[in-house]
């Protein structure tokens, strides 16, 4: 495995470090234009944690998040 050339450091000691110095200061730093992105608004709703537990052993077994799950079933559903 190939070790990594730079030091760890922690937020605190990164939050230290920027406080002095200036991302620019690196030469192969780019800034980063014409970023694009749409937000999608989002409801959440509560489930019974033993359906949620179930629902999490099904998406396990189907190698599938939760979320990706039930938004699966309810597609089914409303189609």
């Amino acid at each position: 495995m190939k070790k990594s050339k730079h030091k760890e450091i922690t937020i605190s000691e990164a939050s230290d470090y920027f406080d002095e110095h200036d991302i620019f200061e690196f030469e192969d730093v780019k800034e980063v234009t014409g970023i694009e992105f749409k937000l999608q608004k989002k409801k959440y709703v509560g489930l019974d944690m033993e359906l949620f537990r179930k629902i999490r052993s099904k998406a396990k077994k189907l190698h599938k998040s939760e979320d990706l799950l039930i938004k699966e079933w309810l597609l089914e559903k409303v189609r």
